[in-house]
């Protein structure tokens, strides 16, 4: 089993805290294991088994405590003194009103509280409402490609680090697709994945009318990842093959996508004038593996590639990410990191000398003196100005690869 210490490391000095902790992320990319690892952990400080209460609201065991009143019942029955009690509750959002029911037990009793989630809506609404300022976020994704390789070397399947790259840009990091070492049975896996994710996160969740038209929107945004977006643009593509939709249905459709953890919207940031802007967002696919299922493009390929893994790996590692607005054009990507920053461009190759003109001098408008960074896969790379360049393969190796 892979420790997640990506995430570990972030959760741990909240163990004890009685700030609830929210894991989200897209359904089956590891979140009950990341839960299941802490409890261990506390396990191991000496915490008594009966002051350690896990549920997990899919086992068929606990359907009965999907009524708001019985989940209550239940856990208040089992905190019988005032020392600390820790609970984890999985996938949450499958019990009606958790959130009063969360709330109470955050202000009647001495408790540490964990919950996960298949959906980013859990911390708004009315969690936020009930428990505002009182939660900590924790954004999970599937493994990053650092975890593939320790995965692979735990099976004894380790082989070369070009070799496993292809592999993970291939298949993607869902963990249940690396259970098994069969290209056929890998496909068959991440092909349920996502039919489960689409039905169960999106089509039911949100009681979504037309199953055709979220498919359609979906493996738009799936194939034009790492590109702006707009509801306007959508629609009129869709019009344009004999569907007509309007633009305000593709914005709710998409905001079902975004809540099911399966894209990611990036911000843009005015790097000159220092503000967030309310157009031009980029969407972003969780994981290859789904766009590698459903790809229907072939130009900038690589680009893309490289473009989404570096995004992931900066989201798993805690990073706030954005894309960068300049004067006279883009920065791939503006990181912020516990009061740093930095600037990054990615690329798959810097192939030719004009490609090479291109992403250094795509900092040229920028005057604070933030670090910047290329990252490429070229195997050999070479600094110029001030502005670091990295393989992509260290990159992803060396968590502390940006400083």
């Amino acid at each position: 089993m892979v420790k997640r210490e990506l995430y570990l490391r972030r959760i741990r000095p909240f163990y004890d805290s009685e700030l609830v902790k929210v894991i989200t992320g897209i359904r089956r990319c590891g979140k009950s294991t990341l839960m299941l690892q802490i409890v261990e952990e506390i396990r191991s400080k000496g915490v008594p088994e009966d002051h350690i209460l896990v549920i997990n609201f899919e086992i068929y065991k606990f359907r009965s405590l999907l009524s708001p009143d019985k989940f209550n019942d239940y856990v208040e029955s089992r905190i019988t003194d005032t020392q600390k009690y820790y609970l984890f509750f999985d996938e949450i959002q499958n019990v009606t009103d958790f959130e009063l029911v969360v709330n109470s037990f955050r202000a009647g009793h001495n408790v540490s509280i964990f919950l996960t989630g298949s959906t980013s809506k859990l911390l708004s609404g009315e969690l936020a409402s009930h428990l505002g300022g009182r939660t900590l976020s924790f954004r999970v994704m599937p493994f990053t490609f650092s975890e593939v390789t320790e995965l692979l070397r735990e099976q004894g399947q380790d082989s070369d680090r070009m070799q496993m790259f292809r592999d993970y840009c291939r298949w993607g990091g869902f963990p249940l697709v690396w259970s098994v070492p069969a290209d056929e049975e890998r496909t068959f896996i991440l092909t349920n994945l996502y039919d489960s994710i689409v039905l169960k996160d999106i089509v039911l969740r949100n009681s979504i009318k037309s199953p055709l038209i979220l498919e359609k929107i979906l493996n738009y945004t799936i194939a034009n990842s790492s590109t702006t977006f707009s509801g306007n643009r959508i629609a009129g593509v869709l019009t344009s093959q004999a569907m007509k939709v309007s633009a305000p249905v593709v914005n709710n459709y998409l905001k079902a996508i975004l809540d099911a953890c399966i894209i990611n919207q990036v911000e843009r940031y005015d790097i000159r004038g220092s503000k967030l802007l309310a157009y031009e967002a980029k969407l972003y696919v969780c994981d290859l593996g789904i766009f590698q299922l459903k790809k229907n493009r072939v130009k900038d390929e690589y680009n893309f590639m490289v473009e989404t893994i570096i995004y992931n790996e900066l989201i798993a590692r805690g990073y706030h990410v954005y894309v960068g607005k300049t004067p006279k054009g883009e920065i791939d990507f503006v990181v912020t990191h516990n009061q740093q920053k930095c600037y990054i461009q990615a690329a798959y190759m810097l192939s030719t000398p004009e490609t090479r003109a291109r992403e250094f001098g795509a900092f040229a408008p920028i005057k604070d003196a933030y670090p910047r960074y290329v990252i490429t896969m070229d195997p050999i790379t070479q600094d110029e100005n001030g502005i670091r360049h990295l393989n992509l393969l260290d990159f992803l190796m060396d968590e502390n690869s940006l400083g």
